[in-house]
């Protein structure tokens, strides 16, 4: 009977770093914590202004969150099981709004989408304009969590192999068939990671947002936008709004790590 392999273990110089590094993520969000005013925190949520921006950004996130696993699933398996010259750099392209500044990626959808845009003067001519609207938000979300969903997608098609796929396709299954019923679910953690991760990033999108869409009540004005607007005026509001979103990323980031965390201990 073979003997289980121990744990090597870590050194116990790293503990050191990694509660500095702790520490420097959760100090300043405890300190916005203890900023809030437990008193006035649910009339302060309430107002009109604050639900405006909350709903907004809610329903963006959602709808930026199915267009971006609408893309980003075929994206990913592409990525990941097709070879073609070139693949490195057209990736590398996709995930160029993860180190990319929001603004600019904003910047580049007005002059793409704008009315002197590259494809905006022809969308001018057909009557449709994109920047300063709702659809606007929905396009900078996706500008800037589509590559999350790509990453997370990738990812969980690389590591599952194509063992199982070859298999079915051995067995007569046609390409469309192994993929509905092979590939998509064996990928699903990576899915509801990708999904969580965008609907995350969605929420909390502000240069984009701003620079592509505007700052408009209940048209553009999403929550991020709106803390903004607020902390010079009232700054007990912008804490809020910021605790808020803070619960709700949290949520999410926990949500995305799970079942990559339940599929590691599973025995």
């Amino acid at each position: 009977m073979s003997r289980p392999h121990a744990s090597p273990g870590l050194p116990r110089w790293l503990i050191l770093p990694a509660v500095i590094g702790f520490l420097v993520i959760t100090i300043p969000l405890l300190a916005l914590a203890l900023r809030a005013d437990p008193a006035r925190l649910w009339s302060l949520l309430t107002q009109p202004s604050s639900l405006d921006a909350l709903w907004l950004s809610l329903r963006t996130a959602a709808v930026s969150t199915v267009v971006c696993l609408a893309l980003g699933v075929p994206m990913a398996l592409v990525f990941a099981r097709a070879r073609f010259i070139g693949r490195n750099v057209l990736r590398a392209l996709v995930l160029v709004p993860l180190v990319l500044p929001p603004v600019i990626g904003g910047i580049a959808l007005l002059y793409t989408f704008g009315r002197r845009g590259l494809l905006g003067q022809v969308l001018e001519v057909a009557g449709i304009r994109l920047p300063f609207t709702t659809v606007a938000v929905v396009m900078a979300q996706v500008f800037v969590s589509l590559p999350f969903v790509v990453l997370g997608i990738e990812g969980a098609a690389r590591s599952t192999g194509e063992r199982f796929e070859g298999i079915a396709a051995t067995l007569g299954a046609s390409p469309t068939r192994v993929l509905l019923h092979v590939t998509l679910p064996m990928i699903v953690p990576g899915l509801v990671s990708g999904a969580v991760m965008a609907f995350a990033r969605s929420l909390g999108e502000f240069g984009a947002t701003l620079a592509f869409a505007g700052s408009l009540q209940g048209v553009t004005r999403t929550l991020p936008l709106q803390i903004y607007l607020v902390r010079e005026s009232d700054a007990d509001s912008a804490v809020a709004l910021a605790l808020v979103l803070i619960v709700l990323a949290i949520a999410g980031v926990a949500l995305a790590y799970r079942p990559a965390t339940i599929r590691r201990e599973s025995p």
